[in-house]
């Protein structure tokens, strides 16, 4: 348990650490919530890749979801033959229905360590940590802006705007809802819990951060309107190719 405590601190903690102080002592104005925001977007540009293969996983899963009902209602009776023929739906059109879950795996120990960090890391003895690059800033002001005087205690203001942004993220991703037949009680089921998660997540989400150091609300605010940017650059459908009339009725005769 030793070894994993030490492992996490040298691979992810301290990393973190250093970054925030170096981005705190360089940036204009030496503002603590400017730090954060700036760590935040470096920390998704990092991700990137990841998430924009966990949305795209995502978005099929959303878009398969009348077919895994048909199967569903199809082999009602046997779950047997209703789990291979979903892994074989999924084979085909090249999707893992785990894929959504690796971002979030990863992001977790990222929220533990900037928990840490915004909750005991800001104190002056906490400088030990620092690389012998980074330059210790002595003691750091908690400020935002000059709006918030201090991120390191709960800020009730920025976990209603994460909840806010969570739910405008989620509804980004759930399908076009759908005329169900009264008799589809598994669609139905179905349907029911995605619009009970649509709303259970941003509340559940301005719960924890209450509590959380207001530098943790900070951190999702930016990843979240981080998201939102990435999942409209990926769900928006394909602009189609304008062309001229006469060019148009050219490519129509052809």
């Amino acid at each position: 348990m030793q070894f994993l405590v030490k492992a996490f601190n040298l691979i992810l903690y301290q990393p973190l650490f250093n970054a925030l102080v170096l981005l705190y002592v360089y940036l204009p104005g030496h503002d603590f919530g400017v730090s954060i925001i700036f760590l935040t977007v470096l920390i998704r540009l990092i991700l990137y890749p990841l998430m924009a293969q966990s949305i795209s996983s995502q978005k099929t899963l959303a878009e398969l979801q009348p077919r895994i009902q048909e199967i569903q209602q199809k082999y009602r009776q046997d779950k047997e033959k209703q789990a291979r023929a979903m892994m074989e739906l999924y084979k085909k059109e090249k999707i893992n229905p785990l894929g959504g879950l690796l971002p979030l795996l990863i992001q977790l120990p990222i929220l533990i360590a900037l928990y840490q960090l915004f909750w005991k890391g800001l104190q002056p003895e906490a400088m030990v940590l620092l690389y012998g690059f980074v330059p210790n800033p002595g003691v750091i002001n908690p400020n935002f802006l000059g709006i918030i005087k201090n991120l390191a205690v709960p800020s009730l203001g920025l976990a209603v705007l994460a909840g806010i942004l969570q739910f405008f993220q989620s509804k980004m991703m759930m399908p076009k809802s759908q005329k169900l037949a009264r008799s589809d009680k598994t669609a139905q089921f179905s349907d029911m819990i995605q619009k009970q998660m649509l709303y259970f997540f941003p509340i559940f989400t301005v719960f924890i951060l209450w509590r959380f150091p207001a530098a943790i609300g900070l951190y999702w605010v930016v990843t979240s309107l981080f998201s939102i940017l990435q999942q409209h650059l990926i769900l928006k459908p394909p602009k189609e190719s304008k062309l001229p009339t006469g060019q148009a009725k050219y490519a129509q005769s052809k």
